[in-house]
C-alpha cells in the first residue's frame, strides 16, 4: 500500500459492526481518511468503506485477528505503508461473552483478555511509535458497566476494568505528544444475545431518555480528539446509566 492521503488517518479497530462502524462514519465526516480494521466481517467492512467514499474520505480496509500479535504488527505496517500521518486510534474491538467465575475456562478466558485488554496495549504501543513526533489521540472504548460486579459476564467486565486502569498508564507514559483518554458507553446497541424485553427494561430505567444514542458516542470521540487538555480520562456516555 503506497498511496498517500491527503488527509490525517483514524484507524478505528472493530470498525465494520456496531460501534466501530458508528465512530468510522463519524470521523469520516470529520475529514478523517479510515483504517478500518476488520476480523472477519468482510462484508459489513467493504459496506462500510462505500458509505465512507460516499462522504468523500478514503477507506483503508485492513483484516487482521487482533489476538495475535504478528497480526497487529502487520496492521500497522499497512498503516505506515500509506504514506500518510496516524492522527487517531479507536481500540474499539472487542467480545462480550457470557461466563461466570466457576464455568468459564481458560482458553475463553485468554481468548477475552487478548482482546479485549492486550490488543489496545499493543495497537496503543504501535500507535505511539508512529504519533510521537507530531502528536496523537488514542481512545480506548470500555463500558460503563466495567465496575459492576456482573456476574454472568466476568472476564468481559474484569477486562474494560483493566483496560480503563490501562488508558491511565498509557496517558501519562506518552504525554505529552500523545492524549489517551476512554469512552465507557451505556445502552448504545442492545448485544445480539439480550431479549427486547430486557433490553426494554432497561432502556426504561435510565435518567436520560434519548434515542440518537450513537450521535453521542460520535460526539464524545470528536470532543476528546479536539480537546488538547484531557487526557487519562474515562467519560461515560451512558444517559446516566451509573446513576441507577
Amino acid at each position: 500500500m503506497n498511496s498517500t492521503f491527503d488527509q490525517p488517518i483514524a484507524l478505528i479497530t472493530g470498525g465494520a459492526r456496531r460501534l466501530g462502524r458508528a465512530i468510522a462514519l463519524g470521523l469520516a465526516k470529520e475529514g478523517y481518511a479510515i483504517g478500518l480494521h476488520y476480523h472477519r466481517s468482510i462484508i459489513e467492512a467493504e459496506a462500510v468503506a462505500a458509505e465512507i467514499e460516499e462522504v468523500g474520505t478514503k477507506a483503508i480496509l485492513i483484516q487482521a485477528d487482533l489476538t495475535k500479535p504478528a497480526e497487529i504488527e502487520k496492521l500497522f505496517r499497512q498503516i505506515s505503508g500509506t504514506k500518510s500521518r496516524l492522527e487517531v486510534l479507536v481500540n474499539s474491538a472487542a467480545v462480550m461473552r457470557p461466563g461466570r467465575l466457576g464455568e468459564d475456562t481458560p482458553a475463553a478466558w485468554d481468548d477475552t483478555f487478548a482482546l479485549n485488554l492486550r490488543a489496545p496495549w499493543l495497537c496503543g504501543q504501535l500507535a505511539f511509535e508512529r504519533m510521537r513526533e507530531s502528536g496523537g489521540v488514542i481512545i480506548n472504548i470500555s463500558d460503563a458497566g466495567s465496575n459492576r460486579p456482573w456476574t454472568g459476564y466476568a472476564a468481559y467486565i474484569l477486562s474494560k476494568s483493566a483496560l480503563e486502569t490501562l488508558t491511565r498508564l498509557q496517558a501519562k507514559e506518552y504525554a505529552p505528544k500523545v492524549r489517551v483518554n476512554a469512552l465507557a458507553p451505556g445502552l448504545i446497541i442492545p448485544s445480539e444475545d439480550i431479549p427486547e424485553q430486557t433490553w426494554e427494561k432497561l432502556n426504561a430505567r435510565l435518567p436520560l431518555q434519548i434515542s440518537e444514542r450513537e450521535e453521542s458516542i460520535i460526539q464524545a470521540v470528536v470532543f476528546l480528539i479536539r480537546n488538547e487538555y484531557i487526557t487519562g480520562e474515562v467519560i461515560a456516555v451512558d444517559g446516566g446509566y451509573r446513576l441507577i
